[in-house]
């Protein structure tokens, strides 16, 4: 199965999470890991396993990255209905209340889409001494794409 891989960062942190998620699934799947500024919101095809590795910036919003593919799927307001979708954030807990905003955001965009989010949400808490890297390996081995191959 076709595994699409778009990241939004600020700092380069969920670019390294999303190579190391790709890591994991590339023996078993075809994967492309793209920027989500570089990917047209056009190209999200129901027929492919997109995961989202999304951060949170300044005051519980998207990255800067992030924000160009958010307003398009906003603007353009495609039907994603069938497109399967996993999410893995990144943020940090001192922030309280928008702790891991962007990649709830991130869901909650492509759902109001029509596309149906699987798996287990995955919030990376930069306070902790949980390496991004094993977090977003240890939870792409977790992922239900099997599941959802021939759907």
């Amino acid at each position: 199965m076709r595994v699409v891989i778009l990241f939004g960062t600020e700092m380069g942190t969920s670019e390294t999470a999303a190579g190391c998620v790709a890591d994991e699934l590339t023996a078993a799947h075809d994967v492309s890991v793209h920027d989500m500024t570089d990917f047209d919101v056009d190209d999200l095809d129901a027929a492919d396993f997109h995961i989202v590795v999304c951060s949170t910036y300044g005051d519980g919003d998207l990255p800067t990255g992030a924000e160009p593919f958010f307003d398009a799927l906003d603007a353009r307001a495609p039907d994603l209905s069938g497109l399967r979708f996993a999410v893995f954030g990144l943020g940090d807990s001192v922030y309280g209340d928008t702790f891991n905003r962007g990649g709830e955001i991130a869901a909650e965009k492509l759902t109001a889409r029509g596309a149906i989010q699987v798996g287990e949400h995955a919030r990376h808490d930069a306070s902790t001494e949980v390496r991004v890297r094993d977090m977003a390996r240890e939870w792409a081995r977790s992922l239900p794409i099997l599941e959802f191959a021939s759907a």
